[in-house]
């Protein structure tokens, strides 16, 4: 059964198995909507219907997909679309995302999100991907920028201007990840948040935040693992000025820390979201 999109602002969290239980118990008084990743739920018995059910019973909730290959030279997986276009009615969520990569081949999936070259010939197959990935969905589809750390091959043009060029030839939605792009310019060499203003950033829905973590040398590597760092935490204060109140998410995949560590982190991204884009 199908539930109609509830409002999505403020916010949220990924729903991970290690805070099915806090979360239950004793949600952070800022959390405002929960982020699902289809795969880790469809076709899933034991506790994991019961704790969808409740989730989607207390917060909105937001589908971000993990596998789906975008940029692959594998055809999209038929099957694969209809369980998320289901999974996506089921709980109700006014979009749904996925990573502008590539993550398998010949039917093998790497388990990693890799960049796709920044060409024209991938860039016209990726836009025959995405509306095809859209037209499946039935909901708006939103791409998300990768942390990648080595381009393959030579680039005919910049990420920007792929990604750019991307949303707006098919018109999708872009789920701006923050820390990506921080790790990319600090391992890169170039300005983050001149890299932001060159996004159509009036078609943010969504944006993600994370820790990294840094190598003796300086590389840092994007983890979902560590606490977020204070220049992500001022470069989305600074991006939210210009995209006005689009939800946010703490992505944390591993790694945690204690639950009243975790809501800590809540509420700071909610004061920063308050404060950046005069929410009530």
């Amino acid at each position: 059964m199908s539930i109609p999109p509830r409002s999505v602002q403020g916010v949220g969290l990924g729903l991970r198995a290690p805070l099915f239980d806090d979360l239950s118990r004793r949600p952070p008084p800022a959390l405002q909507w929960l982020e699902v990743s289809p795969e880790n739920h469809m076709a899933r018995g034991g506790v994991y219907p019961a704790i969808l059910e409740e989730a989607r019973e207390r917060w909105p909730i937001v589908t971000h997909g993990l596998t789906l290959s975008l940029g692959g030279p594998d055809p999209l997986d038929r099957d694969y679309l209809r369980d998320v276009a289901a999974f996506v009615a089921r709980v109700g969520a006014p979009w749904h995302s996925d990573h502008l990569c590539f993550a398998s081949s010949d039917g093998a999936f790497v388990h990693d999100l890799f960049p796709v070259p920044f060409t024209r010939e991938a860039l016209d197959r990726c836009v025959v991907r995405a509306l095809d990935v859209k037209a499946s969905l039935g909901v708006p589809f939103a791409v998300e920028n990768i942390s990648w750390y080595a381009h393959p091959g030579e680039a005919e043009m910049s990420e920007s201007a792929f990604l750019t060029e991307l949303l707006e030839r098919a018109d999708l939605s872009l789920l701006l990840d923050v820390n990506n792009v921080y790790v990319n310019a600090r391992n890169h060499g170039f300005d983050a948040m001149g890299f932001i203003r060159a996004l159509p950033l009036s078609r943010v829905v969504q944006i993600h935040v994370a820790g990294h973590w840094v190598e003796p040398d300086g590389w840092r590597i994007d983890t979902h693992g560590e606490p977020v760092c204070d220049e992500v935490y001022a470069l989305l204060e600074e991006t939210l000025r210009l995209t006005g109140p689009v939800p946010v998410l703490l992505e944390r995949d591993q790694g945690f820390p204690s639950f009243d560590a975790l809501a800590d982190e809540v509420a700071r991204l909610d004061e920063i979201h308050r404060r950046a884009t005069g929410s009530p």
